[in-house]
């Protein structure tokens, strides 16, 4: 047993009255990882805010929190001052959160230093070298001078300065690249076990989770649902929430014959106080689920679930050969043809010399790094920058410098390509309902491709009636499913999708993949999917194509380019997807 350094007790976090994190029981040991797993709105975050006494003045906490022995539920902001940045750390998912975009990097650490070191520049090149910055000149620029693998550097180099002996880490990898993710990843194990210091991980990836952490806590709906070793869980989830998520997670290694997600979305913890909170959403409910709020049982291994029931296997099925799928053939030629695409800003090259070919409705996966060049291409074929050079054909038209031609050519031709963006949120106007988005797009549209509202909504699932909504009542699936909406209205032979899963939940974003599998396969609307998340390229596209520094390094059947990489750089990308083996019953 590890010596106990964090013990919290029934704690509670409540908005007027109403409770968003409901007896919630969790201990940390000195030099241990602890993750807190579960769907946005499960009370991840609100609790490791309570545990570092940073709730907004509105919600109030209640229950214990004991850090080496001190209450810190109800202490004093004084005491609190104590123990943040000195005796526990705080690393955030955005480091544009975390850092002032008026201070150094080298100043945000030495401001976080013990006082007799502060002006030490020396120590701040130490902090800087301890989490791979070897350049002590990265102490002298800006946030907005770096990349996003080196602000997130800095960002851990300012947690740990306090010498923490209990870092508590907020989703620290998800908007980061997957070589970069697992770059940081292998940091923060490095260090803890260099310092001994302890980690309470906060993720919705249960890939990091179970790869990183020594046992996993699952929330939801403000509870603890299940805990136990990370193996244990990985392998032998007790609860039918932990077998949904685990179940929902796209593999890198195979294609599903079918993503499935999750029904509904996770409820107020109010609203399920005296019932099984995942009751609503599982397959395996009785009636006193419904009547009574299950305890915490033990089950083999120091397991502990809130289930009253043994847990059904999910039904194994194994998938098929992956094979490209079926492409229409056009005597004009490829719907997309682009050869030889270059694009400069000033000195910088983005794109130097990309041919992409893409078949009506085929499906090809555009991968890579930040900075490889994913993004100015896609801006390139939507018309919205001009390439330096090359060409490109939609439809058998040049659209190379779409912009300039006449505005009649132009809305002829725009309609054939649509995008969807990675955050629904900024993409959907906020005072308009979806009905009047999605029929100001299918205004757009040919007359006779015209859909009604509710034929738009009912192709992505939704039901008729949220046309009358406004995006902020809905969940980030549902106005993911009203952008993809928007986007289908003017009936496109081309969809590009922007990273369009990396904000989502995994759940979640097993229904958009296969939502988009569905209007490929029955709309034969072709789809160009950029992402660097290797694992939903594997779920929804046909051919890959590999981009490092504008250039493309691999292309080929995805199935083939994943299994047996060619080139060194594809072969790190593959390498950098945390592995997960769960057991047969888990297996998508």
């Amino acid at each position: 047993m590890r010596d106990e350094l964090l013990r919290v007790s029934g704690l509670t976090v409540s908005l007027a009255g109403r409770r968003i994190v409901d007896d919630v029981d969790l201990v940390v040991g000195s030099g241990e990882t602890v993750g807190l797993v579960g769907e946005s709105g499960s009370g991840k975050s609100l609790t490791a805010r309570a545990v570092a006494g940073l709730l907004p003045p509105t919600l109030t906490a209640g229950g214990s929190v004991r850090f080496s022995g001190t209450e810190l539920i109800g202490a004093s902001e004084r005491v609190l001052r104590k123990f943040r940045g000195r005796r526990v750390g705080l690393l955030m998912q955005d480091p544009f959160a975390m850092l002032n975009p008026l201070l150094t990097a080298g100043a945000h650490i030495a401001e976080s230093l013990p006082r007799g070191t502060r002006r030490d520049r020396q120590e701040v090149v130490r902090r800087l070298a301890e989490v791979g910055i070897t350049n002590p000149d990265v102490a002298y620029r800006y946030p907005f001078q770096l990349s996003g693998g080196m602000r997130q550097r800095v960002a851990i180099a300012a947690a740990l300065a306090g010498d923490p002996e209990l870092l508590i880490a907020d989703e620290p990898t998800t908007a980061l690249d997957a070589t970069i993710q697992h770059e940081i990843m292998q940091l923060l194990a490095r260090i803890q076990e260099s310092r001994g210091m302890a980690v309470l991980l906060i993720t919705h990836d249960l890939r990091v989770a179970f790869q990183l952490c020594d046992r996993v806590q699952v929330m939801y709906a403000g509870r603890v649902l299940e805990s136990g070793a990370s193996k244990a869980l990985a392998t032998g989830p007790g609860h039918p929430y932990t077998l949904g998520l685990i179940s929902a997670l796209p593999a890198v290694e195979r294609t599903a014959v079918r993503l499935e997600g999750i029904p509904g979305s996770v409820p107020r913890a109010a609203d399920v106080a005296c019932q099984c909170a995942f009751a609503d959403r599982c397959g395996q409910r009785q009636d006193d689920c419904l009547t009574e709020r299950p305890p915490l049982r033990l089950l083999d291994s120091g397991r502990l679930t809130a289930c009253r029931y043994d847990v059904a296997p999910a039904a194994s099925v194994a998938a098929p050969p992956s094979v490209p799928s079926a492409r229409k053939s056009s005597a004009n030629g490829p719907l997309l043809l682009v050869e030889g695409l270059r694009k400069k800003y000033g000195q910088a090259v983005a794109l130097d010399g990309v041919d992409l070919r893409i078949e009506p409705g085929e499906r090809l996966g555009l991968v890579g790094e930040s900075g490889s060049g994913k993004t100015t291409l896609a801006r390139c074929l939507l018309g919205l920058v001009d390439p330096s050079g090359g060409s490109i054909q939609l439809g058998g038209m040049d659209t190379t410098r779409l912009r300039h031609l006449p505005a009649a050519r132009q809305r002829e031709i725009r309609p054939l390509v649509q995008c969807v963006f990675q955050d629904p949120s900024t993409s959907l106007n906020p005072a308009m309902t979806v009905g009047a988005t999605l029929a100001e797009a299918a205004a757009l549209a040919a007359e006779q491709d015209r859909r009604p509202v509710g034929e738009v909504l009912e192709l992505v699932g939704l039901p008729s009636g949220y046309a009358k909504l406004r995006p902020h009542r809905l969940s980030g699936g549902e106005k993911q499913r009203v952008a993809i909406a928007r986007a289908l209205a003017v009936r496109p032979a081309l969809l590009i999708c922007d990273e369009p899963t990396a904000s989502l939940d995994v759940s979640v974003q097993a229904h958009i993949l296969e939502l988009l599998r569905t209007v490929n396969s029955e709309l034969g609307t072709a789809l160009l999917f950029v992402t660097h998340d290797l694992a939903v390229v594997r779920q929804v596209t046909d051919r890959i194509v590999v981009l490092l520094h504008g250039k493309v390094i691999e292309t080929g059947v995805t199935a083939s380019v994943l299994d047996s990489p060619g080139h060194d750089y594809t072969r790190r990308l593959v390498a950098s997807v945390p592995t997960f083996t769960g057991s047969d019953a888990c297996t998508i």
